[in-house]
């Protein structure tokens, strides 16, 4: 059966029934459906000073364009922990439009570990990013119709731009205000994908609705003639934008195929934005739940990089385990394999590409100083003298390998991790951040390029080093970075996926995300827009006379 198929054939409990599991009052709940509703403000604070449970942060090896089963990791290891007796809880990233109807496909797992009403959470789900879109692109028409009405702030230069949340290349760059009118100013313009807009990292970083107000004022959207900053509050758009976002800003409580509750909350994309939950979410979770499992947007370089150094500082919290998926498909791709052989016995390609996954644990392990597990999403075209390989090469590096089968057997197939969990959790950690927020901005994006992705070299644009002088400039240099780059690979270069030889991190651009709170480099081509794939996922979604959804997986 399909994903979808597994999912309409699973009875889901009522989510009030959810929710009572976890202490959260029928009362406390807004419902959207019979299966879906956000968490008021009355549970939040009713908890507050509740104890934290353990968190585990789930992360990845580099992976394949089709991805490695993160979510399906984490959902599993849930469902695990619950089948050995633990109160465990879910706090995941709400699915992007784009990779739905793209290439990647929805984000809320698969086979028997899912996330549900999956169909309903990989598209509109409960409206948060469609309130992040319309908040972003009225700060844009705020801007303009300022401009338009005699430009009393002196915009010489916007750097605010429009968004929607689909894959679509065409908006990278586009030209505005073309209808001829007397007073419209045309300028050069472009949108971004919802995701990686701003205004999501400020719902994903705000505290509440006062930390979210101010952080949407702090918004840089231009300069003036004398070149000084302009920013949202200026435009006294603030009020606006946090009153499309009230309801957003509020958790969304669903739940597994086995009832294991999840919240899922905020999804920025890890290769163009910091890719984690909102910190309302993860910090409720661990007031619920005696075991939060979250989870960090592609491989451990990205996601979890940024959650540790971006997120973490935020939050005061650190994952007492660190989960590193990864499968055999992705060893042989960063071992040189090509796609359409990936699935072939080749243990020469294992060995080649085992240094991938070494690279990431030992990020992990020893330069952010965490307890470390490695969960193998088992394929059915794995056999057992790859499998065996990989087990022995990870015990010579001190580090436990757990087969993982949540596809196939749901909570079931993760109880043997689910148990190494429970005991690495008990162990103290080391952990420690990439840099100090006192470095100087070119020092910290090194340091992440050379510590974390193994660069040899940091290669800086004339334009990216003139963008981190007028940041510094600004008083702006002690905010954490967030490097845009590929996810493919270590490297800027997502060909270059062995990385085998010297190479180099290219910074080409450099933003200031005021209102978020961190300073944005874009690495070689990345692109905060993506296009789709030759044959997009879309071709094959479809719904049928009776209101049946199929297609999405």
């Amino acid at each position: 059966m399909t994903d979808i198929e597994i999912a309409k054939n699973t009875k889901l409990e009522p989510i009030v029934n959810i929710a009572k599991k976890i202490g959260i009052e029928e009362e406390e709940l807004e419902n959207y459906g019979m299966y879906k509703a956000k968490i008021s403000e009355n549970a939040i604070k009713k908890i507050e000073n509740k104890k934290n449970g353990k968190l585990i942060l789930v992360t990845a090896m580099s992976p394949t364009p089709l991805g490695e089963g993160k979510t399906t990791i984490s959902i599993a290891v849930a469902d695990g922990l619950s089948k050995i007796g633990k109160k465990s809880i879910l706090a995941l990233r709400e699915p992007s439009l784009g990779p739905v109807f793209g290439i990647k496909g929805g984000a809320t797992g698969g086979g028997k570990s899912q996330v549900a009403p999956m169909e309903e959470i990989n598209l509109h789900f409960t409206g948060d990013i469609h309130a992040i879109t319309s908040a972003n692109n009225l700060l844009s028409a705020l801007i303009d119709n300022h401009i338009y009405f005699g430009n009393e702030l002196g915009f010489s230069k916007v750097v605010w731009k429009r968004c929607v949340d689909l894959n679509d290349r065409q908006l990278r760059e586009v030209n505005t205000g073309l209808s001829g009118e007397s007073k419209i100013v045309p300028r050069q313009d472009g949108f971004d994908i919802t995701v990686a807009s701003e205004i999501m990292a400020i719902l994903c970083l705000s505290k509440d609705i006062k930390d979210l107000k101010n952080r949407l004022g702090n918004i840089l959207i231009g300069y003036n003639k004398q070149n000084l900053p302009i920013y949202a509050k200026d435009l006294k758009a603030e009020g606006s934008l946090a009153v499309l976002l009230k309801d957003a800003i509020k958790p969304n409580l669903v739940q597994t195929l086995e009832h294991t509750p999840c919240i899922i909350h905020g999804g920025p994309f890890a290769n163009i934005a910091h890719g984690c939950n909102s910190i309302r979410a993860t910090k409720l979770a661990l007031k619920l739940g005696e075991y939060t499992v979250t989870e960090a947007g592609f491989g451990s370089d990205l996601g979890a990089e940024k959650f540790l150094n971006i997120k973490c500082r935020q939050t005061n919290l650190n994952p007492d385990v660190v989960v590193c998926v990864a499968t055999i498909k992705a060893i042989k791709y960063h071992g040189g394999v090509e796609k359409e052989k990936i699935l072939e016995k080749n243990i020469e390609a294992i060995k080649n590409g085992m240094h991938n996954l070494y690279k990431h644990i030992d990020n992990l392990k020893n330069k952010f100083g965490l307890n470390v597990i490695v969960a193998l999403n088992k394929y059915s075209t794995d056999t057992a003298e790859e499998i065996n390989y990989i087990k022995e090469k990870l015990q010579e590096k001190d580090v436990k390998l757990c087969i993982v089968e949540g596809w196939e057997k749901g909570g079931d197939g993760a109880t043997e991790i689910a148990q190494e969990i429970v005991k690495l959790a008990e162990k103290e950690n080391n952990f420690k951040y990439t840099y100090d927020l006192q470095d100087s901005i070119q020092s910290k994006i090194v340091k992440v390029a050379k510590q974390i992705y193994g660069a040899k070299n940091v290669e800086f644009s004339e334009q990216a080093l003139d963008e981190i002088k007028r940041i510094e400039e600004m008083g702006f240099k002690n905010l954490p970075i967030c490097i845009a780059k590929t996810q493919y690979s270590f490297s800027d270069n997502p060909k270059n996926l062995m990385c085998n030889e010297d190479f180099s991190i290219n910074i080409r651009r450099v933003s200031l995300k005021s209102g978020a709170g961190f300073i944005v480099a874009l690495a070689g081509k990345i692109m905060t827009m993506p296009g789709l794939p030759k044959i997009p996922a879309a071709e094959s979604i479809d719904i049928d006379d009776e209101g049946n959804i199929e297609g999405i997986f």
